[in-house]
């Protein structure tokens, strides 16, 4: 039995049932194309993305390479400085130690009182270097050859064997210190040249 439909708008699109299959089937195969092309898409965004990784990589590699090698050059030029100011260092602290030993020697030296027994041992000393000669004359200070006098020094008696001593005064000569002159020369036995032979033999 047929019916009939009454419609009260015109149909539009109304496909056969061949029809609907053939669009069903071009749908899926747009879908799939899409699929495949988003695929593609996003297999080259990643291996664009790796190459970019890559090279940061590279980059970073050689960046790393170039700040050793500026270490390196810094780090050798360092011990090279280094080596080099060592010695220099050592010289300056030896002669710094060497002034400032002689600085308190002087002080201690120039602190010390003046006696007949100091300005005794002294002159004994300067003798004991003098060649055996006939007559030496030695130089003193005034006012050591006064402690000298006061203390009835044997230094001043006449010898019995031995050189003949003869003093003679001079303000020239440092206190504490003597002149021993002999034919042969000159000792000097001045406490500021004992400091200087002992500052000479402190220097390297």
């Amino acid at each position: 039995m047929t019916q009939t439909l009454q419609l009260h708008y015109p149909l539009r699109a109304v496909l056969s049932p061949d029809d609907a299959a053939e669009r069903r089937a071009l749908e899926q195969r747009s879908r799939e194309r899409e699929e495949a092309a988003y695929e593609r898409g996003r297999r080259e965004a990643e291996l664009s993305y790796q190459r970019q990784l890559e090279k940061q990589e590279a980059r970073l590699e050689q960046q790393l390479e170039q700040q050793q090698a500026r270490f390196q050059q810094i780090e050798t030029g360092l011990l090279q400085a280094l080596r080099q100011a060592v010695p220099h260092v050592i010289h300056v602290t030896e002669n710094s130690l060497v002034a400032l030993t002689m600085e308190v020697a002087r002080r201690l030296i120039a602190g010390l009182p003046v006696s007949a027994e100091m300005v005794e041992a002294v002159v004994r000393e300067a003798l004991s270097q003098a060649e055996q000669s006939g007559e030496v004359t030695i130089h003193l200070h005034p006012e050591d050859f006064k402690l000298l006098e006061e203390a009835r020094s044997p230094l001043l008696a006449p010898a019995s064997s031995g050189p003949s001593l003869r003093f003679q005064t001079s303000n020239e000569v440092a206190r504490g210190g003597c002149l021993v002159q002999t034919r042969f020369g000159v000792i000097d036995a001045c406490r500021e040249t004992k400091l200087e032979l002992l500052k000479k033999s402190l220097l390297p």
